[in-house]
């Protein structure tokens, strides 16, 4: 039987299985970027940047808001709770993330 918290586990493992998507998380680790500053720090396009921070969005590990012609990013305060206090390491009881 499968459980909410394997689901979602399973989706949070599946988004951050991408290289560019666990990069786009540490850089929101400790800062609020827009997409262009992502961009920027990635050394991706544009359309990359927007394609994998709508999938981290849906899966509900990063939040956006919309500013004008800007898109800020950030990581989802649901998402923040089960950082470690001080670090950039992330708990989900079934799995640790360790970002640089």
């Amino acid at each position: 039987m499968t459980t909410k918290e394997d689901v979602s586990c399973t989706r949070v493992l599946k988004a951050l299985g991408d290289e560019t998507r666990w990069r786009i998380v540490s850089e929101l680790m400790n800062d609020t970027l827009t997409v262009n500053e992502l961009t920027r720090r990635l050394g991706a396009t544009q359309y990359n940047v927007s394609k994998h921070v709508r999938i981290l969005r849906e899966v509900g590990i990063i939040r956006t808001v919309r500013e004008g012609k800007h898109v800020k990013c950030s990581v989802e305060d649901e998402f923040r709770m089960k950082q470690k206090k001080n670090e950039n390491q992330l708990d989900f009881g079934c799995c640790m993330f360790r970002f640089k």
